[in-house]
């Protein structure tokens, strides 16, 4: 069973796959959004679920550094309520991603000769990466909780 790591913008959703045993997470795409518009890209979810043979979502969480939730809290998980719907047979769990996309970012400098403008194309890839490998980390391989 694969896991999809969500790392959801309100432009973008980046998506990672976990490995069959659930040891790593490896970027996949980003997916063209517009959350203002209504349009939130579940028809190219469902092509990668199916691709992937996905058995279980983990949405990054995007809390507050005092642990509060705010506006893009609530849009990850309106996010998952339409996974939820379209997929019900597949379960979800959240990840907090406070500072993923800071990591990111500082990968890119550091680790990489990447251009800015690179960095904006891949930067919610390697985000929702960040996010499935930290969730894989804490609760193991083949988590059970999504099981």
């Amino acid at each position: 069973m694969r896991l999809m790591g969500l790392d959801v913008g309100s432009k973008t959703v980046g998506i990672a796959f976990s490995d069959p045993l659930g040891w790593t997470a490896q970027a996949q795409e980003i997916i063209p959004i517009d959350e203002d518009e209504g349009v939130f890209g579940i028809d190219r979810v469902a092509e990668l679920v199916k691709k992937g043979q996905i058995g279980g979502f983990v949405i990054g969480l995007p809390k507050n550094m005092n642990n509060t939730s705010g506006p893009r809290v609530e849009a990850s998980k309106h996010y998952g309520d339409l996974l939820r719907k379209r997929f019900p047979n597949i379960p979800i769990d959240y990840q907090d991603e406070r500072l993923t996309t800071v990591e990111a970012h500082r990968m890119l400098v550091e680790e990489a000769d990447v251009s800015r403008a690179k960095q904006k194309k891949v930067i919610d890839e390697l985000a929702a990466t960040l996010i499935l490998q930290n969730y894989l980390d804490a609760h193991g391989k083949l988590t059970k909780k999504l099981r």
